[in-house]
């Protein structure tokens, strides 16, 4: 997500009436790349860009196809090779073993489904969004997209109603299943390659606490994207000053922390005031919530104590509940200092919103992303001269 919030605020600083764009997609991998499908860049005429596609291998010779796209205005679907030891088109020793497949599509303000808007809708999502985008087939269906939300709501550019109804059935799924994919279809004899992408939405953390080692926890979820809240009973503790990057500062008592924040499936709860009674008590507060996160900072023996008193209150922790308690917070890195304990407990955040186990990548059996092996078929690197 923070790509896109990234893309979206370089795009509202352009002034698209006189100035041209495209959009470079990372929308299938066959192998390793650096980045995964779904990895995005913004491309300016004047040859910056945001946000990245590769390890910076690729984005040169994208910056090259893009500039076609803008003078073309015709989106483009390019195929990078990278399992030669040396691709003398692009000058580089790749390396990286995979087939990456990269839609660049020109930024269009009279196309029926305007990327700003489509981006400004995507990062104001509070639930995943599921969107079709379309990268191999009739030209004039390239880079069409749909959107379909929870709710059942549907946004589409997409001109052919049969392969519409087949993309929403699977996009339904997707919400389900939470795995991107590329997928081909056949309607009525032609052919379609679609990249069908689970979009989340942002990561909410609210610090509870604003004493000073909340504030490297504050301004590192700020640089990952993160939509940061801090609260503390004591306005001193809340400064601006203290806090510049944070999204809001929240002055509450811990009696009203289920009426003044919404806490949903995609917030994580971090409790570090250093006060037991605050933290005891708006951790009874989160039980009720939806967090699927709930940091505690402090000994284990603070935690039992809590447990102690909970059990003689008649409140019961259920095997779920402790599954998303995390006393002591933080993955165990060694952290010492405040910026090292903000590492340690950024880290495990990432790794329960990303269902992975937070171990060393040396010990991990089989590839650190999640690849698509739909298609073995190979195309070699078109270029445009």
């Amino acid at each position: 997500m923070k790509e896109f919030k990234s893309i979206l605020k370089e795009l509202e600083n352009l002034d698209l009436s006189t100035r041209r764009a495209a959009i470079a997609t990372v929308v299938q991998v066959r192998g390793s790349s650096y980045r995964s499908p779904g990895a995005r860049m913004l491309i300016t005429d004047d040859g910056r860009w945001v946000g990245s596609i590769s390890g910076g291998c690729l984005e040169g010779d994208a910056l090259r196809q893009a500039r076609q796209v803008m003078t073309d205005k015709l989106p483009q679907t390019v195929t990078y090779d990278t399992r030669e030891g040396s691709n003398q088109n692009l000058g580089i020793s790749l390396g990286c073993n995979g087939i990456i497949d990269v839609l660049i599509e020109p930024v269009d303000i009279t196309d029926g489904l305007h990327t700003v808007d489509t981006y400004k809708s995507l990062v104001g999502s509070e639930s995943p969004v599921a969107m079709a985008t379309v990268f191999g087939g009739p030209k004039t269906e390239i880079s069409k997209k749909l959107l379909y939300r929870e709710d059942g709501g549907i946004v589409s550019s997409i001109g052919n109603r049969r392969l519409q109804d087949q993309l929403v059935n699977d996009l339904e799924l997707l919400l389900h299943e939470r795995t991107s994919q590329a997928r081909d279809y056949a309607v009525e004899g032609i052919e379609y390659r679609v990249f069908l992408e689970l979009i989340q939405p942002s990561v909410s953390l609210i610090i509870f606490g604003g004493g000073f080692d909340a504030r490297p926890v504050s301004s590192l979820a700020k640089k990952l994207g993160w939509d940061v809240t801090v609260t503390d009973e004591c306005v001193a503790h809340i400064a601006p000053l203290f806090f510049p990057t944070a999204d809001k500062l929240s002055l509450c008592q811990r009696t009203y922390i289920d009426r003044d924040f919404r806490i949903t499936a995609n917030t994580a709860c971090v409790l570090m005031s250093h006060n037991y009674e605050y933290d005891r008590d708006v951790l009874k507060k989160l039980l009720s919530t939806g967090t699927p996160f709930i940091g505690i900072l402090g000994p284990r023996k603070r935690f039992d104590k809590m447990l102690e008193e909970f059990s003689n209150e008649g409140i019961s922790i259920n095997p779920d509940d402790f599954e998303r308690i995390h006393s002591p917070v933080g993955l165990d890195i060694g952290a010492e200092a405040a910026d090292e304990i903000a590492v340690s407990i950024i880290a495990e955040i990432q790794s329960k919103f990303a269902n992975r186990e937070g171990g060393s990548l040396k010990y991990r059996s089989g590839p650190i992303h999640d690849r698509d092996s739909t298609s073995d078929q190979v195309f070699k690197q078109l270029y445009i001269n």
